[in-house]
C-alpha cells in the first residue's frame, strides 16, 4: 500500500471498526500529545489501554497502565504508537506478535512517524497500517463517516 495518502474511507473504516485502542507510549502528563489523544478517544466512547513501562501499574485518565502490549487484556482492535522513530519497528513487531491473541486489526503511527519496513511487516501479517496521522485529527475530520449511531 502507498502510505503517503489514505482515502477517507480507509481511515474512517479503521476508526469505525475499532472499539478498543492500546496507546503505546502513553503519558500521564496532560501537556503531552498522547494524553490529549487518549482523553479525546475516551470521550468518543473508545476503551483505551495506556502502555508505558515507566508508569506500569499506575493510571492515566483512570485507566490502568500496562508495561507492554503483551500485558494488555484482549481484545485490542487498534494499536496507536506514540514512540520515537527508532522504536516503530519494535512496536509494530509487538503488535504482530500479539495480533491473534488480542485481535489486533490495525497499527497507527502518530503524526511525524513513519517506517516503511514496519508497514511492510504489519501488512504482511494482515494488519492495516496508518502512518503520520493522528486519530484525534482524523476522527474530527471524518466524524460523520465514523459515527456508529
Amino acid at each position: 500500500m502507498y502510505h503517503d495518502h489514505y482515502s477517507d474511507d480507509y481511515v474512517a473504516d479503521i476508526l469505525r471498526a475499532a472499539r478498543v485502542i492500546a496507546v503505546l507510549g502513553a503519558s500521564p502528563n496532560p501537556a503531552r500529545p498522547s494524553y490529549g489523544v487518549m482523553q479525546f478517544l475516551i470521550g468518543k466512547g473508545y476503551t483505551v489501554h495506556p502502555v508505558n513501562p515507566g508508569h506500569a501499574g499506575g493510571t492515566i485518565l483512570g485507566r490502568t497502565v500496562y508495561a507492554r502490549l503483551a500485558d494488555v487484556p484482549a481484545p485490542v482492535d487498534l494499536v496507536d504508537i506514540f514512540r520515537n522513530q527508532n522504536a516503530l519497528l519494535d512496536a509494530t513487531r509487538q503488535a504482530i506478535a500479539d495480533k491473534d491473541r488480542l485481535g489486533i486489526g490495525a497499527v497507527w503511527m502518530q503524526l511525524g512517524l513513519s517506517d516503511a519496513d514496519a508497514a511492510r511487516e504489519a501488512e504482511a501479517a494482515g494488519l492495516q497500517v496508518v502512518m503520520n496521522r493522528c486519530p484525534k485529527i482524523e476522527y474530527g475530520r471524518l466524524e460523520q463517516a465514523i459515527s456508529r449511531d
